[in-house]
């Protein structure tokens, strides 16, 4: 049974991934079958694909997440959410190794993986071992087994096909174990005002992130993770309420209240990001 904060009645079905600006490559879901013969290889950049373009190797791919580094400082509100008692967590798409780092202090030993050596090299001061490796693609055999936590914060939105790594993950789990996922909510008020003026504009990061293959609302985020054979345990959001510049002169402790009881009974209004505990079915 899931325990949800609410939903805000406007939330919607997964909205279809909206092809990027013209400047970059277009994400490949399907097979791609060349006019003549076999199919053109695909090759991979992530959650990006791209077709080989004969003796002359893949097209250069702008903004190619393989060379992205996303440092920041961990995403303390899904981390509420990991079990009391730590374990061993495996924190697929770990970044620089903020959460992993969060984690180490609550005294979890921690395996990364990630698309970039970047931040695979920073990483590895907060991590035990991180693996090189595209989501997109099967878990590597280095990655092992009988984890009792696995994190997914802000990944499935860039891969192509993220419920087969949700399938996947039933594989690594510990009995017991659970996973955590956070997901942009595209439904965020301040969005949901942009694509009521009708502006759609890709950023370089944030919830319209160029590399964002898939948007979610707090409805079809759930709903991904449930047909992905995990059953929900709770559903929350953190975001904010619009307080505009009473923010700077309200007391911390008020705004604070405001913000997570807005969020508690419009998550798919003032959520910006969308949070979720689930286990395997």
């Amino acid at each position: 049974m899931v325990r949800a904060t609410g939903c805000s009645g406007a939330d919607a079905p997964l909205i279809p991934s909206v092809a990027p600006p013209a400047s970059r490559e277009e994400p490949i879901a399907a097979s791609i079958d060349a006019s003549d013969g076999d199919p053109a290889p695909l090759v991979a950049h992530g959650a990006w694909y791209c077709l080989a373009a004969g003796a002359g190797g893949p097209r250069s791919l702008s903004g190619d997440i393989r060379h992205r580094i996303y440092e920041n400082d961990g995403n303390a509100p899904l981390l509420e959410l990991a079990p009391a008692r730590p374990g061993r967590a495996l924190d697929c798409g770990c970044g620089a190794g903020a959460n992993a780092r969060l984690l180490r202090t609550r005294g979890w030993e921690v395996t990364g993986i990630t698309l970039s050596p970047g931040e695979r090299e920073r990483a590895l001061a907060h991590c035990t071992r991180v693996a090189l490796a595209d989501l997109d693609a099967p878990l590597p055999e280095e990655v092992g087994g009988g984890y009792d936590l696995v994190l997914l914060s802000h990944v499935l939105e860039h891969l192509v096909r993220p419920e087969r790594l949700l399938e996947e993950l039933r594989r690594v789990l510990a009995p017991g174990g659970v996973v955590l996922v956070a997901l942009p909510n595209l439904l965020f008020y301040p969005i949901r005002l942009r694509l009521l003026l009708g502006r759609f504009d890709y950023e370089r990061e944030g919830i319209l992130d160029e590399t964002h293959l898939h948007f979610f609302s707090f409805a079809s985020g759930a709903a991904l993770l449930e047909r992905s054979g995990l059953r929900l345990i709770e559903a929350r959001a953190a975001g904010g309420f619009p307080l505009a510049c009473l923010r700077r002169w309200l007391p911390a402790a008020a705004v604070a209240q405001i913000d997570a009881g807005a969020c508690r009974a419009w998550p798919g209004l003032f959520g910006r990001q969308l949070l979720y505990r689930a286990v395997p079915r």
